[in-house]
């Protein structure tokens, strides 16, 4: 083992990471690892289960610490501390390269030309914002192609969110200078702003111009709304985040502010996965390097706790652009403000713990109503849709202590594969009567559950990763029950719990039958708390599995028979659609109308007559 600053990984024997850690020496690290008696029963857990390890080796420390970060997020090792919540933030976004310049909402990479201002902590935020902006400077919010085309103003200019530049309404110098406005306030010189535009309403009273005062009076008071959402606001704090983090039964709530050019841009709630022994400091050190490790670092950050080595993640956080300063506020305004967010990350915990308890209850109750002698930690729920066989899809949903864990959905396209009755009938002869009654519903749930479980025998053969359910919970009466038991027994799964719910009498909610192997149907109380919590279980897996058949179905109406044939592109599909009008029309087409095609030459229209007319 190398004497030099490096990452290593501890693999267990399938090649699977267990943990990702850095070091300043890594073989007087690893070296701590070779005398477990005084270390935690974590750690010795972890060694347990270590069957090898990787290093890498870097120049320095912090790139050590950069690299542990990356690996940990990518890889996901269950022993490190884990930001499981790694979406991207939207900003708002004014274009340049036009002469009228486009104010709209953007996530991702930051590549094209213009100013970007933010994050903001959720789209909904941002979304709101653009709105009030577009009401105080009345920019344009449309693409250039709609831009070009237009020969009317649009809704937006009726209801005052735009200034109609797009049919002349607005000449270049007058929209420049709403631009100006609009750039100086995003970047928090919104007194300013606000006071120059005082003064024009004054002026335009002044000369007895009271419809353009009235104009400028709407946009001070959408300006007003804009800073009267923003709650949390300090004086000295310009582009800032704000980091607090509040501990409590082995769980840990970490609040991020967004501030930047003076104004708040909202906030978000992590809850990192890690265990419960650890320190709130350790916790909030591998967050801040996570949750930096993609995203644009402010040029300081206010933290609620001392970070284990605050020193290195602010060299780290330094590397690849201008210098980030970690600051422990002790004092004054910034103090306060850090205790504020403290407090709202207190009552985010406080909520979700209440919440945890309560599901736990829940789960709790399901299991004993169901007769199954462990503790629920995983429930998965499956449903399917389709209209008359069209656009068939399966969903899966789960269910665990935390709530919905809606990272684990799956949906399935029905790939076709499913068995016909008649295969039904030969492979599970008693289940034939019931398969006819079924339909396609049987042959598309037993190919969702065998490739569901197929591939989890094939992935985590030994149930170490905590992706096999403990109940299943099937959308449908005994016959849907009956399939997914011989799916289960075909497979050699024996351990897993399952039921069916069917909807009662006249489909009223309320009045279910449950499905479980070895007893007879039965109903619960109308007011039983489990029972509500299985129909809102069952409500989410039809919710999910009809938006995704929606989806799909939308998908399939801007489709042709067209597509499908190889060597027809945008361009070819577009010249036959004018010359023949309809891909029905080009079906019925002779081979020498379809070399009459621009674009279309013999080599082609003979493939798209042999599409149509194979073997003709």
């Amino acid at each position: 083992m190398p004497a030099s600053p490096g990452v290593y990984r501890m693999l267990d024997r399938r090649g699977d990471a267990l943990y990702v850690g850095k070091a300043r020496n890594l073989k007087s690290r690893v070296q701590n690892y070779a005398h477990p008696a005084g270390l935690s029963n974590r750690l010795r857990r972890m060694i347990a289960e270590t069957a090898t390890m990787d290093v890498v080796v870097t120049h320095t420390e912090a790139e050590a610490l950069l690299l542990e970060c990356n690996l940990i997020k990518r890889l996901m090792p269950r022993y490190n501390v884990l930001l499981r919540d790694d979406k991207s933030f939207p900003f708002i976004h004014l274009t340049a390269g036009h002469d009228f310049p486009q104010l709209t909402k953007y996530r991702g990479a930051r590549t094209k030309e213009g100013s970007y201002f933010g994050p903001f902590a959720s789209a909904g935020s941002v979304n709101r914002t653009l709105v009030t902006l577009q009401k105080a400077f009345l920019l344009r919010s449309c693409s250039d192609s709609i831009f070009a085309t237009r020969s009317r103003p649009c809704l937006l200019y009726q209801i005052k969110r735009c200034s109609a530049p797009c049919v002349g309404h607005i000449d270049r110098e007058g929209y420049a200078a709403l631009i100006d406005q609009a750039h100086a306030f995003l970047s928090g010189r919104s007194d300013d702003v606000q006071q120059r535009l005082a003064l024009e309403m004054q002026a335009a009273a002044d000369i007895l111009d009271f419809e353009a005062a009235a104009l400028v009076r709407d946009r001070i008071r959408a300006l007003s709304l804009v800073r009267g959402h923003q709650d949390i606001h300090v004086a000295g704090i310009v582009d800032a985040d704000i980091i607090a983090a509040h501990q409590d039964g082995g769980q840990t709530c970490v609040q991020v502010f967004f501030f930047r050019g003076g104004q708040n841009w909202g906030n978000r709630a992590y809850f990192p996965t890690h265990d419960r022994q650890l320190a709130v400091e350790d916790v909030l050190t591998s967050f801040v390097g996570q949750f930096y490790d993609n995203r644009a670092k402010p040029p300081l950050v206010l933290l609620s706790h001392r970070l284990a080595e605050q020193e290195l993640v602010e060299e780290a956080l330094s590397l690849a652009g201008p210098r980030v300063a970690l600051t422990v506020p002790r004092r004054g305004d910034k103090k306060r403000l850090i205790d504020r967010i403290a407090a709202t990350a207190r009552e985010a915990l406080g909520r979700r713990l209440a919440e945890s308890a309560s599901q736990r209850k829940l789960l709790d109750g399901v299991a004993a109503a169901f007769g199954i002698d462990r503790e629920l930690q995983r429930v998965e729920v499956y449903d399917n849709s389709h209209i008359q066989g069209t656009n068939p899809v399966g969903a899966m949903i789960v269910a665990g202590p935390e709530g919905l864990v809606k990272s684990a959905y799956r949906k399935f396209t029905i790939r076709g594969s499913a068995l016909t009755q008649g295969q039904l009938a030969n492979n599970f002869s008693n289940l034939a009567a019931q398969a006819s009654a079924g339909g396609d519903d049987y042959a598309m749930m037993r190919e969702v559950l065998r490739r569901r479980f197929a591939r989890a025998i094939k992935e985590d053969p030994e149930h170490e990763r905590g992706n096999w359910p403990d109940l299943i919970l099937i959308d449908g009466g005994r016959g849907q029950l009956n399939i997914s038991r011989a799916v289960l027994e075909e497979l050699g799964i024996t351990d897993v719990a399952i039921v069916g719910i069917a909807k009662g009498p006249d489909r009223n909610a309320g009045r279910e039958h449950f499905f479980v192997p070895g007893r007879a149907p039965f109903s619960f109380d109308q007011r039983d708390p489990v029972l509500y919590f299985l129909q809102r279980l069952r409500d989410e897996a039809h919710r999910f599995a009809i938006g995704t058949h929606r989806a799909k179905r939308t998908k399939g109406l801007g489709r042709s028979s067209l597509d499908e044939i190889e060597g027809v592109g945008a361009r070819r599909k577009q010249a036959l659609l004018h010359h023949f009008g309809s891909a029905r029309t080009v079906a019925r087409a002779g081979l020498g109308e379809l070399e009459r095609v621009s674009g279309i030459n013999k080599a082609v229209a003979k493939k798209i007559y042999d599409h149509f007319h194979p073997g003709g």
